[in-house]
């Protein structure tokens, strides 16, 4: 079925890794919109009557299509609003949909956000305030292994946020050559303002307006967070039983 909105970008990564700061940055391009978190898993269509069902049947429509026409005459209006050129859409959990969004825009681009899984462990474990530390690594796990399947399977960038914080010109310039717009200065100075709690980070650091440095990574990884430690260039894989390297590669690797 034909889309309204052409080529959108996903940033796709877990909790706490630094997608708000992205996008604000992002949002700041004067051809990109980047709106906070949509939470597009959560706005559904029911049918509630079985006519409902028949008659949207009859016609070759289910629920799922008709959360595709929604998602996409709703990101469309709001990027025709803009009167920018492309919509970013950040949220999280997205990365548990990522084959639904891939089959509701064949023509979606993406951009993969990572990020130290022991320090974003021990940052949503000081955010979950009534979870344990054992507790928000199991939640990380969740939202890095989907991160991960995503990577392997879907093609874009990879950004690092300890490289984002440390030179964020250089980052953001290869995103825009990805997103094939123009490098602008003004990105670096994101707004402070617009931050809603409970729709991505509200905290002071954010607020601050500029990219601050990431703060020096946990000394151990979780072990449930060591594979994907790994896998994301954050530790040394283990060496295989006959020899070699094992070493890991930077943050573009999808293995």
């Amino acid at each position: 079925m034909q889309r309204l909105l052409s080529r959108p970008v996903f940033l796709l990564s877990s909790v706490r890794s630094g997608s708000t700061l992205l996008r604000a940055m992002l949002n700041r391009h004067s051809l990109l919109y980047a709106p906070h978190e949509l939470h597009l898993r959560d706005v559904r269509v029911t049918l509630e009557h079985p006519l409902a069902g028949l008659s949207m049947a009859e016609l070759g429509l289910d629920e799922t299509r008709l959360e595709y026409l929604l998602w996409d005459r709703l990101m469309h209006d709001l990027l025709r609003r803009s009167g920018k050129r492309v919509f970013v859409n950040k949220t999280p959990t997205d990365v548990f949909i990522w084959e639904r969004i891939a089959e509701c825009w064949p023509d979606a681009r993406f951009v993969f956000l990572v990020r130290h899984p022991g320090a974003i462990a021990r940052s949503w474990a000081r955010a979950q305030v009534h979870w344990t530390f054992d507790e928000a690594v199991t939640d990380v796990h969740r939202y890095a292994a989907a991160l991960q399947r995503a990577r392997r399977a879907l093609p874009g960038p990879t950004v690092a946020y300890e490289e984002l914080t440390a030179d964020p010109a250089a980052v953001l310039r290869c995103v825009c050559d990805h997103l094939e717009v123009p490098w602008e200065p003004e990105m670096l100075a994101y707004r402070r303002d617009g931050y809603v709690r409970g729709l991505g980070d509200w905290s002071d650091k954010i607020r601050s307006g500029r990219p601050l440095p990431a703060p020096p990574p946990p000394a151990a990884i979780p072990g449930p967070l060591r594979a994907i430690a790994e896998a994301w260039g954050y530790a040394p894989a283990a060496r295989p039983a006959g020899g070699g390297s094992g070493g890991s590669s930077p943050h573009g690797e999808r293995a």
